[in-house]
């Protein structure tokens, strides 16, 4: 599979793939709670009256997934616009790793 074939694969119309971004929350989840085990992975929830039952903390609301990939477009895609100011302003037509490294300080402050 080419590179932009897989590209293509991580858009879900106009912004990134929901399913993917819940993917790799869970992965970071996971591997946060595994190294620090003090913390549990469990989340005791009310279910209906008094009794209640624990629950993994992998999940996470349609609505927030949704926003999530909308900042990480708006990320991404500021992060590629900066880059290219950047490279045209050195006379270059390709975006190098120099370029995102050049921008990733103030496009951190900024978001």
């Amino acid at each position: 599979m080419s590179r932009s074939q897989q590209c293509v694969l991580v858009w879900y119309g106009d912004t990134f793939d929901p399913d993917l971004i819940h993917s790799i929350f869970k992965l970071i989840w996971k591997r946060t709670s595994a190294r620090d085990e003090d913390t549990p992975l469990i989340d005791v929830e009310a279910d209906g009256g008094t009794s209640k039952r624990a629950r993994p903390l992998l999940l996470a609301n349609a609505g927030a997934l949704k926003i999530s990939c909308e900042l990480l477009r708006l990320f991404v895609t500021e992060a590629v616009q900066r880059a290219a100011i950047i490279a045209e302003a050195e006379g270059t037509e390709k975006i190098e790793p120099t370029h995102l490294e050049r921008i990733l300080p103030q496009l951190l402050l900024d978001f």
